[in-house]
């Protein structure tokens, strides 16, 4: 998709209140229509219609540049920037993204979808303006649930010693993905005040207009005292402390509230934080009642808003599971998560043992790091973070943990190819990151009896380790029958050899399948665990020519790593090592993404046979 002109309906700015309430509450149906078909980020984007649409009142873009922290509330702002006849392909395979993406539209500055680097990337955007000479104002959106990572501080910092003209729109919701937590978190609570500042401004604006002859000069009085007014009910040091002037809160759900705001900072010509309050989930029932829930979404009923998949069993979930086991047993188990506690299955844990599990919001770094900590102080400190994620922490991984030698276990989540949400949240590099780190451990299950092996290996070693699994335990019956040993043998072949890395070795078993109708005998084994290497990885090989099949990147990966080994062996090398090409995957469900890739199973077979010659 290349990227398209900015189309904002012409008479956006034209549009009288109830015209505009009209606006938001047809976004808001288009919203949930395509969710509900799609699956997507939900209750987030139902927060920030007004604010979007707000934005696009008081700043004129490209002119303007805006960026969304994160980009979970980014399909208001597709809808309203050309997008609106494509919206039905939502998070499809070859349609428009989940998140603001730099090849749909030239709205979208960035393609996104970690969170806590908007203020840092508008600094720099704002000194490319002045540098250049050019005009315009940057504006940074970002939730509160990115105020839980550093690196919007380190932001803050900078834009605000360095006077830079930044405005920073946050939207205070009270949640990132789960419920935020923190004292960030309980500042802005006390900032927000929703019902004390708001509910007084609005009484005394709308008192004073009606007091004949002089409630007109009363109420511009009182609009030029109502920061004097404010401080009454808000004490806002933190971000004046940091070099910005702070307006708010504001009504998030008031387009012209809002835009008042907006157009004033832009006469302010330095750095600005607005707070705006927002609910998550706005305007459709469920998603305001649930939304954790509704973060992220499946395809769901709009009337009930039960979701339309079959409930499947999860790696995350069975694992903190049978860590409760273990803990009951051991006394030393703690759990380690980056506001993603439901997402990785360990809200049973707490619910379990609530004084031993420690969500950090999102701060990935800090987790690690608290981790390694913990772990020095003689507990046993699990870390469930997604892969994709993980990998923000890849410094305190090397420096804290592994330099130390310290047992702290790493479950990475969401390992492989994350389907609809794109390019930033595939976790196809933790293989090749974790097998570059001494001393770690490294395991790919494929199925219950494997996961719950690894972890109790892990939890009886002196190492870090780090178990690698996808969201959804495979139910085939192959995979949930191999046994528990460090290699594993799925298919028996005498013409070639594919050792597989993870749940792909499904795809490994169906080529075999293939082959065989063409009188091809291809061996399938599993590597289950891949650091260290067991030794009957050689024995599986023997005298055939062998392949490596791996749902990550090529680059630094399992098959590469196991090329390497064998030279040094005196091995002779695979004949090709399957793997993600140098490449960011698109959005799509996991089987295009697969062929796309050459990983399916007809393309495997179809390599596999020309390269060792079409025997029979």
């Amino acid at each position: 998709m290349n990227p398209s002109g900015i189309r904002i309906p012409e008479n956006l700015k034209q549009l009288n209140t109830e015209q505009l309430e009209a606006l938001c509450a047809g976004l808001r149906e288009q919203i949930i229509a395509t969710v509900a078909e799609n699956g997507g980020h939900l209750a987030s984007n139902l927060g920030a219609v007004e604010l979007t649409v707000a934005l696009l009142r008081a700043f004129d873009i490209p002119q303007d540049q805006i960026l969304f922290d994160v980009g979970h509330q980014c399909y208001s702002w597709k809808l309203l920037t050309g997008r609106d006849a494509d919206f039905r392909t939502l998070r499809q395979y070859g349609g428009i993204s989940g998140f603001p993406n730099r090849t749909e539209s030239e709205a979208d500055l960035f393609t996104t979808g970690h969170a806590s680097n908007a203020i840092s990337l508008a600094t720099g955007l704002i000194r490319a303006r002045q540098l250049n000479g050019q005009p315009g104002h940057t504006i940074a959106v970002l939730g509160d649930g990115a105020l839980t990572g550093g690196m919007s501080y380190e932001g803050l910092n900078d834009a605000g010693n360095s006077k830079l003209p930044l405005i920073v729109i946050l939207n205070d919701n009270g949640m990132s993905i789960s419920s935020n937590v923190g004292a960030m978190s309980k500042y802005l609570t006390n900032l927000r005040l929703s019902k004390g500042w708001l509910g007084t401004k609005k009484a005394v604006s709308g008192g004073l207009k009606r007091i004949p002859v002089v409630g007109k000069a009363l109420f511009t009085f009182f609009e030029g005292f109502k920061d004097h007014i404010r401080n009454i009910f808000v004490h806002d040091k933190f971000f004046s402390s940091l070099g910005f002037r702070y307006l708010g809160p504001i009504d998030g759900h008031s387009v012209t509230d809002m835009e008042k705001v907006f157009r004033r900072a832009t006469t302010l010509n330095e750095p600005v934080l607005i707070h705006v309050v927002t609910q998550k989930g706005q305007g459709y029932a469920p998603a305001e009642d649930s939304p954790d829930v509704f973060h992220g979404i499946p395809p769901f009923y709009v009337d009930s808003g039960a979701t339309k998949e079959a409930e499947v069993p999860e790696f995350g979930k069975t694992s903190a599971q049978h860590l409760i086991s273990l803990q009951q047993a051991r006394g030393d188990i703690c759990a380690v998560t980056a506001a993603m506690k439901d997402g990785t299955g360990f809200s049973v844990f707490e619910e379990a043992f609530p004084d031993r599990l420690f969500d950090v919001g999102i701060a990935e770094e800090h987790a690690v790091s608290m981790a390694a900590g913990l772990a020095r102080g003689g507990q046993r400190p699990v870390c469930a973070i997604y892969n994709t994620f993980l990998q923000r922490g890849y410094d305190q991984m090397l420096m804290d943990v592994c330099l130390q030698k310290l047992p702290v276990l790493f479950l990475l989540d969401r390992t492989g190819l994350s389907g609809p949400d794109g390019a930033s949240h595939h976790g196809i590099f933790g293989l090749s990151y974790l097998m570059t780190m001494p001393g770690m451990t490294v395991y790919c299950p494929l199925n219950t009896r494997q996961l719950t092996a690894a972890l109790d290996d892990a939890l009886s070693s002196k190492n870090p380790t780090a178990v690698c699994y996808p969201r959804k335990i495979p139910q085939e019956s192959v995979l949930l029958d191999a046994d528990t040993q460090p290699c594993v043998q799925l298919h028996e072949g005498t013409d070639a050899v594919l050792l597989c890395a993870g749940v792909i070795a499904e795809e490994g078993l169906k080529a075999a399948e293939l082959l065989a109708q063409e009188g091809i005998s291809l061996a399938v084994t599993a590597v289950i665990r891949l650091k260290p290497l067991d030794s009957g990885v050689w024995h599986a090989i023997g005298t055939q020519p062998w392949f490596t099949l791996e749902e990550n990147v090529r680059s630094g990966g399992f098959g590469e790593m196991l090329s390497a080994e064998a030279a040094r062996a005196g091995i002779t090398p695979p004949n090709a090592c399957f793997a993600l090409s140098d490449t960011f995957p698109a959005h799509g469900d996991r089987k295009n993404l697969l062929k796309d890739a050459g990983l399916d199973a007809a393309s495997l077979a179809s390599t596999i046979k020309r390269s060792i010659g079409g025997r029979s």
